[in-house]
Formats: C-alpha cells, sequence, structure tokens
C-alpha cells in the first residue's frame, strides 16, 4: 500500500457498535464520474464497496464527498480503483473489503475492475 493519497483526509468513521459480530456492508455508488486523461472526456462508474468492518465503518457523507473530489480527476480506471481500494483500506482498515468499480461502454467496450482485501490474521 503507498502513503495517503491527496483525498483521503476527506473519508471519516465512527466506531462499529458490534466489532465481535462478523456482518457485511455494501455501498453503491452508482453516479461516479472522473475524467479520461486522454481525452478529457468523463468517465461515468458504478462503485461497489463490500466490507466487514473491525473497530469502524465508515460514514456515508464523508464518503461521498471523498468520491465528488475525483469528478476533475484526470485518471485512468485502474488507478482511480486502486486510489479509493488504499485510501479506503488505509483509513477504516476492515478485516475484509472488495471494491467493484463498473464503467460505461466508451467505443463499445465496458470495464469492470475488482480488488479486494483481507486481513491477516495475528
Amino acid at each position: 500500500m503507498s502513503v495517503g493519497t491527496p483525498f483521503q483526509n476527506e473519508l471519516e468513521c465512527f466506531e462499529n457498535s458490534f466489532p465481535g459480530r462478523d456482518y457485511s456492508i455494501e455501498i453503491a455508488c452508482p453516479e461516479f464520474t472522473s475524467i479520461c486523461p486522454k481525452t478529457g472526456q468523463p468517465d461515468f462508474g458504478k462503485l461497489v464497496f463490500r466490507y466487514v468492518p473491525e473497530g469502524k465503518c465508515v460514514e456515508l457523507k464523508s464518503l461521498k464527498l471523498y468520491l465528488q473530489k475525483f469528478r476533475n480527476e484526470g485518471i485512468f480506471y485502474e488507478n482511480v480503483t486502486n486510489r479509493i481500494f488504499e485510501d479506503f483500506v488505509a483509513v477504516v482498515a476492515p478485516k475484509s473489503f472488495t471494491l467493484e468499480s463498473h464503467w460505461g461502454a466508451r467505443g463499445g467496450i465496458t470495464s469492470v475492475i475488482t480488488i479486494s482485501h483481507k486481513q491477516e490474521m495475528a
């Protein structure tokens, strides 16, 4: 994992009231946008966050504001997905986490990027 990225401090958490229980949280963000660094055109995607919290849960308004920071960011699908993934793991520290980014058709081609993380047991 890399050191914090420019927007990481936007993410906020609250205490998980049930840290001894494994339960999953799924968050869908169907209106994600960024900019294609080659064409300057907007890219439209859907992000799906699936995680099992440890001590913290992500606060949804902060996640929304964090994701909006990428609206004017010229960045490839793979790179934005990995940056969001790294920031989420660094801030939320979930037991396990999968991030999927589903990208709208451009030139008849769609993409899905999937990244997963699971904490190593001590």
